[in-house]
Formats: structure tokens, sequence, C-alpha cells
């Protein structure tokens, strides 16, 4: 089991490398739920979306991943991905630590955890770097994600 979870996982930064969102869906059960700093949580459907969306803003991407490891309730990944940030034209390399809870061939709980504060000082300048690490910043960050996945589903 340990064997196909740890694949399950590659096959899911695989297909992101690829820039495939339906595929990296295709490794989510119905009722995934996803969190990670910039969208806070989100289940089924939203995580999904927001996959395509990203995928469908990508500009400049690439993605590295490394230390899958993987048991038979679930696993963990790092990732790391290189993009241009669409709202200020800013290179991001963003280092991310992902853990998985896997459950009948599927991922069904999707945590990513990074340093907002560094991600928020490549992306936004000299705003992120004096206030990247203060909750209104991360909460109008979260906002504006979140806003724009509600118009990518609109569309």
């Amino acid at each position: 089991m340990s064997d196909a979870n740890s694949a399950l996982i590659t096959r899911f930064y695989q297909a992101f490398q690829r820039l495939d969102a339906e595929a990296m869906v295709a490794c989510y059960s119905d009722d995934i739920v996803f969190s990670d700093p910039a969208f806070g949580t989100l289940r089924g459907k939203d995580a999904g979306d927001m996959w395509r969306m990203l995928i469908s803003r990508a500009k400049n991407f690439s993605l590295t991943f490394d230390h899958v490891r993987a048991d038979t309730r679930g696993g963990s990944a790092h990732w790391v991905a290189t993009y241009v940030f669409g709202q200020t034209g800013r290179t991001v390399v963003n280092d991310i630590q992902a853990c998985f809870v896997i459950r009948d061939g599927l991922i069904c709980q999707h945590d990513d955890s990074f340093d907002v504060w560094r991600w928020s000082r490549q992306a936004l300048g000299t705003p992120g770097l004096l206030l990247g690490w203060s909750p209104m910043l991360r909460n109008k960050v979260r906002q504006q994600a979140l806003n724009g996945l509600r118009a990518f589903q609109a569309r």
C-alpha cells in the first residue's frame, strides 16, 4: 500500500509538472479537503478548480519535487514551484511541504505549508517585505485568492 500511495503522490506532481490539472484532480477523492496559507481550506470541487485556475494562469512555470514518502494512510512530499506572479509580474520561487491523507487509492486530504512572509516578499516586493508577516496582509492575500477562484468558477 505504501508503494501505491507513493506512486499516487508522484503521479500528482508529474501531472503538475505537465500543467495537467485534470490528471491532478483525478488523484483526489470527491470529498477532498485542501488547505494552504493562500487559499485557506477548500473542499471538493473548489480544490480541483483552484488547480485548474492556477494552471490556466501559469506563466514561466516550472516545478520540482522530491522526498516523496508514504505509508498505508498517506504521505508527504517537498516541492518547489517557480512562476511569475500575475498581479505584479514578479518571479516567485515557492518552497512547499505537502502532507497527504489517502483513502481508497485517492488523496482525501492535502495540506501545503510554506513561509508566507518569504512568498509575499517575492510576489509583492516592498509591501510584502514590510507587511508579509501581518495577519492583515495574509487575510488580504487569502481574500484575493478566493475572489480569483470565484471569478474563475463563474466564467
